[in-house]
């Protein structure tokens, strides 16, 4: 009777296990039990990768012998992608590559770096010390991704690194800001999912929006927008409208960027572009409300006054939430310019660089898609926006100044001698001003009631389309009270800049990420900026603590499993010589 139920016994179990390994073939399950579910994808990310339907190649260049915090950012690449090839069918093709490892020839080397470069790769020279700190080496990382859609497309490259870079505590007046290279990589893992699922939308995508750059009000066409047209030359298919001569149609252009204006807007130009807004069409404002310019400065004696530029787009933002403020924005924690402080023995120039208030660094305060997770944003003499009540609309503060701020109201007296004593740094009383703020509802147009039959019949001859009194669906505006953010400086050498760059001051900010980021925003009718708005909880170690435990918690790692098993054996024998000795 016992053989014959250990029969069975043995025949269920092989039976369950048979099913269990079928069962696998059709089904999977996984959990993700970690906090900030940090291997969970979003809902629009795990949709689009259902849509996939042929291989797409991805190449991860950071691999190798890596230091430890980018080994980290390694793993957690596999795993954004491993957990993504899930839900894409398995289309996609994930290689881990060190390009130009199997290459000796030097020449040969440089010119796949170069190749490379020119597709978007971001390389770094990393120094890497020994333990004993007496020793330096020189190591090439490659922080980035490839990925190539059928062969004629161009590959998008991605750079796996976060522009966010998160610093440690400093007092914003005397020291230098030292960055924090555990929590600026933690935030790299945290953008992972968001880079590779726009990266994939944008070599799938079926159509590409149409981005119009608005002319006619005086806006820079000059090397000042190089940037802006380089970063998105490859993504959207540009195109140049001149409000002067024709009225903007949202059914071709799905965003109109306004940049710098310096010339009035007339009530037929403000027509025009109400008439967008309300037909569904988006915008992004990048707006000087003042003129204040640095080269002004220089060409005074050290002060001179700002004055308003005169646009007349005061009542045509005011109807759609926001009001610009007459006023220059200043901020403790800014940036630095080179200014002249006194002379050398030898007679020559002597220059420091010096906190320039007009230059605050803004970020996110609050949480949104645009800009949550991005670095600092460097903006030049902008102004405060206020929003005001319009109805059905939802207003988002994208970007706000540190708390030591304060504004300076119009007439604004721009001067080299603006904080000089102590009475002038309490001033600096103000938190979290906005500068940026996302617009997201259906507009009511500023024209209803206010125009005459002729210029009704007027916009349907030149349209085809009625006037529209309010919008009949919803759109999205971006009003950014500075232009600076998105021109580019030129230098006399080098030609022009990247976005958010300025002469000598050797960093980049992260005005082209909030610039792209907020086009892609206004563009994209998928919901995968949700992705951005996920957070790794950072868990470090106790460094000091590791160095002085090391050898402790090595042995405990080596000799414990060694001892485990030997200690149930000895149980286990034991067992037998009670069970079975006579």
């Amino acid at each position: 009777m016992k053989q014959f139920l250990k029969k069975y016994q043995l025949i269920t179990a092989i039976a369950l296990f048979s099913i269990v390994v079928l069962g696998s073939l059709f089904f999977s399950f996984r959990f993700d039990l970690t906090a900030d579910k940090r291997f969970t994808l979003s809902t629009s990310t795990i949709h689009l990768l259902k849509e996939v339907d042929s291989t797409i190649s991805i190449q991860v260049f950071l691999t190798g012998d890596l230091p430890a915090d980018y080994k980290k950012l390694s793993m957690a690449v596999k795993d954004v992608l491993d957990e993504m090839n899930v839900h894409a069918s398995n289309h996609l093709k994930i290689e881990f590559v060190k390009p130009g490892s199997d290459i000796t020839d030097e020449s040969a080397k440089t010119k796949l770096y170069d190749s490379l470069a020119a597709m978007g790769v971001a390389f770094e020279k990393t120094a890497i010390e020994s333990d004993n700190a007496d020793k330096t080496t020189n190591q090439l990382i490659i922080p980035s991704a490839l990925i190539s859609y059928r062969n004629n497309q161009t590959p998008i490259a991605i750079d796996l690194r976060s522009s966010k870079k998160i610093f440690k505590q400093y007092n914003v007046i005397n020291d230098e800001p030292q960055e924090d290279i555990e929590a600026t990589r933690n935030a790299a893992e945290a953008l992972l999912e968001n880079k590779f699922i726009v990266a994939i939308d944008k070599l799938t995508r079926k159509k590409m929006p149409i981005i119009a750059y608005a002319v006619g009000n005086g806006e820079p066409v000059d090397l000042s927008v190089n940037d802006l047209g380089e970063s998105l030359r490859n993504d959207y298919k540009l195109a140049v409208i001149d409000l002067k001569k024709s009225y903007p149609d949202a059914a071709l252009i799905q965003t109109l960027i306004i940049v710098k204006p310096t010339q009035l807007f007339t009530e037929e130009d403000q027509l025009k572009i109400d008439q967008y807004v309300m037909n569904g069409g988006n915008i992004i404002w990048f707006v000087d409300k003042l003129y204040a310019e640095l080269d002004s400065l220089k060409r005074t004696s050290g002060q001179y006054t700002a004055f308003d530029r005169g646009l007349g787009l005061d009542e045509l933002l005011f109807k759609y939430g926001v009001r610009i403020n007459p006023d220059l924005l200043q901020d403790l924690n800014c940036s630095k310019i080179p200014l002249v402080v006194g002379k050398n023995p030898d007679g020559s120039i002597r220059m420091q660089r010096m906190p320039w208030p007009y230059y605050p660094f803004l970020t996110s305060r609050t949480p949104n898609p645009i800009s949550q997770n991005i670095d600092r944003v460097l903006p030049i003499f902008p102004s405060s926006i206020d929003t005001v009540m319009a109805r059905g609309i939802k207003k988002t503060i994208l970007l706000a100044t540190d708390t030591n701020s304060r504004r300076i109201a119009s007439p604004a007296i721009v001067s080299l001698s603006s904080v000089e004593k102590e009475e002038d740094l309490l001033s600096f009383n103000k938190s979290f001003i906005p500068v940026a703020v996302l617009l997201e509802g259906k507009f009511n147009s500023l024209f209803a009631n206010r125009i005459a039959a002729s210029v009704v019949d007027s916009i349907q001859r030149h349209t085809g389309k009625p006037f529209l009194s309010k919008a009949t669906k919803a759109g999205k505006q971006i009003v950014v009270s500075d232009a600076d953010i998105v021109t580019n400086s030129i230098s006399n050498t080098n030609g022009p800049m990247p976005m958010g760059m300025i002469p000598l001051e050797n960093y980049r900010f992260a005005n082209r990420e909030f610039v792209l980021n907020s086009i892609d925003y206004l563009s994209s009718d998928k919901q995968l900026f949700e992705s951005r708005n996920k957070t790794v909880v950072l868990r470090l170690l106790d460094k000091q603590k590791v160095k002085e435990q090391k050898t402790v918690w090595q042995l405990i790692n080596v000799l414990a499993p060694v001892l485990l098993i030997l200690l149930i054996g000895g149980l286990f024998q034991w067992q037998r010589k009670e069970k079975y000795s006579v």
